[in-house]
């Protein structure tokens, strides 16, 4: 009989239950908020577009046809105009000021510039000590996947594993589900098979499980990595899963001295809608299987079938890479094919210590606790050291905590688009990682998972635009105003790019220009932000910037309106921009 062991480990002091804190108010929609000024863009031809002083003078005429005191305010780095409704409006409705300004055919658009509030986070009592969701070094970037709706619900994740001791921050979302163990003494609840997958504890005795091995307290393994796929968000305590509104089915197969093969591959059989002789029918098959075990040697057939056999059903499989500090090949199911395999990453976004490495295919937060519990993943536990007593929280480290930060992820990816193939889960989880922000010796797959380009890359199952297949150009001839440091921007607007721009984006730009020294070019994203192609410089006299610039905008969604904006800083010189173009 081949054994199989849990992957993680926790080496922290537990944490007492918190008690439950009220909801706080939620934020004050922008809509209701006081519009103390407009944003008025107006046409590149119009006088106002490039001059403050027409600018202020037309905000002033404005004014008067409305009956109010308008005064432009200042410049927008997009060119537009902020203009100041001064005190309140003197009985008149907005609409009246905003006609006014929408009846001038110079306007290209008007709009009220209201206000915005910080995204609330869940406001469960410890998630602030959940790095591994939100960190901008090496989280996962879960908190932003959860602007875009998904929360995982509907998706059913099976954690094969220990089993489940009751949990007050996960027992909304536990399906029933099924102890795989087919050995008594090995369930430790006097039984075989049967349909309770509690967890009464893996706790060892010294030489129990072989000559010379070492006592071990109960790990509550499988409920750890349940919490860190599902445990409930904003109730007022404790921590929030990563697909918060998705289903847990306990599937049961490691007990005392960990747990076979063959049970191991009837669960994932059963838990993925096959069928198993002499048990019931799963009638809510998982779609994705949590699977934070592992063991040394070859992938079986035994395992490989039944992982071909569930993903044949829909039901995307995610295994721990082991935490060896050896070569992933080496360990199974990591080394099984139709998975996908998981290394572990620490909290400065370098590979984990104890993490295998090698042909991997993701990685994901795993922690390190050997400097500070802090740096753990902390989840949903039990304080017992041997049979079920109070419920509590406790950091873990290992490549066990990694996987559930995938599997949450392919929950969140199949809410979004239930039509995802185990395939296409796993591509897009692989194209849309980040590379790791520290070191990774040995190979750590595609980098380190980022849910929100994951999922904002995730619908309608249509592949992803392979890399420079998509330019798009603006070929229209603006002039650049000689030398008084304004600004001409020429616009490209994005469509049918889904997902994040690449991290080598190309920039392609032609502008006429004698003495190119005096011209500052610049790529401005969709949210503002500003990437520098061309500085000035007044040693450079040759005519015209013709070439091509990559730009890392990976951070950028792609969809949405680029400018490419031009200043220049000296006189006597001048020139327009001719073309430029972006290729994805």
């Amino acid at each position: 009989m081949t054994t199989a062991a849990l992957l993680g480990s926790g080496v922290t002091a537990a944490v007492a239950a918190p008690v439950a804190q009220p909801s706080p108010a939620g934020p004050k929609a922008a809509a209701d908020a006081s519009v103390e000024r407009l944003i008025v863009g107006y046409e590149k031809k119009a006088g106002e577009a490039g001059s403050d002083a027409e600018a202020e003078k037309d905000a002033r005429a404005k004014g008067r046809k409305a009956g109010e005191s308008l005064d432009f305010e200042r410049r927008l780095g997009t060119g537009a105009a902020l203009v100041d409704l001064g005190d309140d409006l003197k009985g008149r409705p907005l609409q009246d000021v905003i006609d006014a300004f929408e009846a001038d055919p110079d306007v290209a658009y008007v709009s009220r510039d209201t206000r915005m509030y910080a995204m609330a986070a869940p406001n469960d009592t410890y998630y602030g000590s959940q790095w591994d969701l939100y960190e901008s070094t090496a989280g996962m970037n879960v908190e932003n996947a959860w602007t875009g709706g998904a929360t995982g619900q509907g998706v059913n994740v099976a954690v094969i594993d220990t089993g489940y001791v009751s949990h007050s921050d996960l027992a909304a979302n536990i399906v029933p589900g099924y102890d795989f163990i087919s050995d008594a003494w090995n369930a430790r609840d006097n039984s075989g098979r049967d349909s309770n997958p509690a967890d009464p504890g893996d706790w060892t005795t010294a030489n129990e499980c072989s000559s010379g091995s070492q006592p071990s307290n109960s790990s509550w393994h499988g409920t750890h990595v349940a919490g860190t796929i599902a445990a409930v968000a904003d109730n007022g305590k404790g921590v929030a899963g990563i697909a918060y509104d998705a289903t847990v089915q306990p599937v049961r197969v490691l007990g005392r001295c960990g747990g076979s093969t063959a049970d191991i591959a009837d669960a994932i059989v059963w838990a993925s809608g096959g069928s198993v002789p002499g048990v019931p029918v799963n009638t809510d098959p998982a779609d994705v299987i949590n699977l934070s075990l592992g063991g040394s040697g070859a992938c079986q057939t035994v395992t490989q079938d039944a992982i071909n056999g569930a993903v044949s059903r829909g039901t995307t499989v995610v295994v721990a890479a082991g935490n060896s500090n050896a070569n992933a090949s080496l360990f199974t199911p990591a080394n099984c094919s139709n998975v996908i395999s998981v290394a572990a990453s620490d909290r400065e976004g370098n590979r984990a210590s104890y993490s295998n490495y090698g042909p991997v295919d993701i990685t994901a937060p795993g922690g390190e606790t050997a400097v500070s519990s802090a740096n753990g993943i902390l989840s949903t536990l039990n304080s017992s050291t041997t049979s079920p007593g109070a419920e509590t929280y406790k950091a873990y480290q290992g490549t066990s905590m990694a996987t559930p930060h995938i599997a949450g992820l392919a929950a969140l990816m199949y809410e979004k688009d239930p039509a995802l193939t185990p395939s296409r889960v796993e591509s897009l989880i692989k194209d849309n990682a980040r590379a790791l922000p520290g070191s990774c010796s040995g190979g750590c797959g595609y980098g380190l998972a980022d849910a929100a380009r994951t999922l904002s890359a995730t619908g309608g199952g249509t592949p992803d635009p392979e890399p420079g297949g998509q330019t798009f150009t603006n070929s229209e001839n603006w002039s650049i105003p000689d030398g008084d440091g304004r600004y001409v921007y020429s616009n490209i607007q994005v469509s049918g790019v889904s997902g994040y721009a690449p991290s080598d984006l190309q920039v392609a730009v032609d502008i006429k220009h004698t003495y190119r020294g005096d011209l500052k070019v610049q790529l401005v994203a969709p949210n503002g932000t500003l990437y520098t192609l061309k500085n000035t410089s007044a040693s450079d006299s040759a005519d015209n910037v013709i070439g091509t610039y990559t730009v890392n905008a990976s951070s950028h969604l792609a969809s949405g309106t680029w400018q490419l904006r031009v200043t220049d800083v000296y006189s006597g010189d001048t020139g327009y921009i001719d073309s430029w173009s972006l290729t994805f």
